[in-house]
């Protein structure tokens, strides 16, 4: 494998409003393009929004969701990438020829769709469907996977997709900055935001504090170390509907250190050089290695009712576990 040059990316978008949502993420990705990055990668739902979707009938989200692949974002998406000769991935509703509704992700290039996930643990809306499937494709060379936001959660997504093969895993999160039965979460004041440039200090304390960063600290390191992989992590920045979101897009290495991290308080991107030594020499590929599923192949893989334990709410002072 060569050394890849990929790019993650934050924006505040704007609910319902594909056109402009896909106008920042040709802006963003032409930029990333320009500096020589080969990928670049967008959060959850970033075409079409999030937060919002909590409030929207089933005829509302499929007014809302695409057709993928003949769907009009995914042929802007692709148009993009072309124009750029980079990759894109980003997300937006899906639904089928059923009428299903899917959370999905999608990597496409000039060539087409290369890749197409469905949130296996989705929530805000109730006419959401489960994907059940997990995702491997080539990038470049690379294996790759995705996981969106809540999926990586569950720990064992993560070591089933690395076990799939995947050397670099896309993790696209709409999360943080909402109240949860963790010690120190909370949503931040919108007024904030709104204040940002002549108050960024109390904005950044709110952010990276326990509400924001710190949370995620507790745990996404650990999912790139323990697994010996590279994950690039995109979050927006911003107002999502009514709750505030605060980015910190990041890439990290196979040693669990970030590479590479978006710190600006609005639309940016970061870029990184994804090199595949250190997939060798990471604990986490040892770690792999060294697994005796002789011993618990038969306790992870007994019989289990699974509960989501995650709600949406209509309230425009909705609180949605993040934990």
């Amino acid at each position: 494998m060569d050394n890849i040059k990929i790019s993650t990316a934050q924006f505040e978008n704007r609910s319902g409003d594909k056109n402009y949502n896909l106008s920042q993420i040709e802006k963003l990705t032409k930029q990333a393009a320009l500096k020589g990055s080969q990928v670049i990668a967008f959060h959850e739902c970033s075409v079409t929004g999030y937060t919002f979707a909590r409030n929207l009938s089933k005829k509302q989200m499929l007014d809302l969701a695409e057709y993928i692949p003949d769907g009009p974002s995914i042929k802007r998406l692709i148009q993009i990438a072309s124009e750029n000769d980079i990759a894109v991935l980003a997300g937006l509703f899906e639904k089928d020829k059923d009428d299903k509704l899917y959370k999905s992700y999608v990597c496409v290039d000039k060539t087409g769709l290369l890749a197409r996930f469905r949130k296996i643990h989705p929530f805000i809306n109730p006419y959401l469907t489960a994907g059940d499937s997990y995702c491997i494709f080539d990038l470049y060379g690379w294996k790759c996977g995705i996981l969106i936001c809540y999926d990586n959660n569950i720990i064992e997504n993560v070591r089933a997709t690395t076990l799939l093969g995947a050397d670099i895993i896309f993790m696209p999160h709409v999360t943080m900055c909402t109240p949860s039965t963790r010690p120190g979460a909370g949503f931040v004041d919108p007024e904030l935001w709104k204040n940002r440039e002549s108050d960024p200090t109390s904005l950044r304390l709110e952010f990276d504090g326990m509400k924001g960063r710190g949370w995620l600290m507790k745990w996404l390191p650990a999912r790139a170390y323990d697994n010996g992989i590279y994950v690039v992590f995109s979050n927006p920045i911003g107002m999502d509907d009514d709750q505030l979101k605060n980015g910190c897009s990041m890439i990290i290495d196979p040693f669990g250190d970030i590479i590479a991290e978006c710190r600006h308080l609005g639309d940016d991107f970061v870029t990184a050089t994804i090199i595949p030594e250190k997939l060798t020499e990471s604990g986490g590929s040892r770690y792999i290695k060294a697994r005796r599923p002789d011993l618990y192949r038969n306790i992870i893989g007994r019989a289990h009712k699974s509960e989501q334990n995650v709600v949406w709410f209509k309230s425009k002072k909705a609180q949605s576990s993040q934990s």
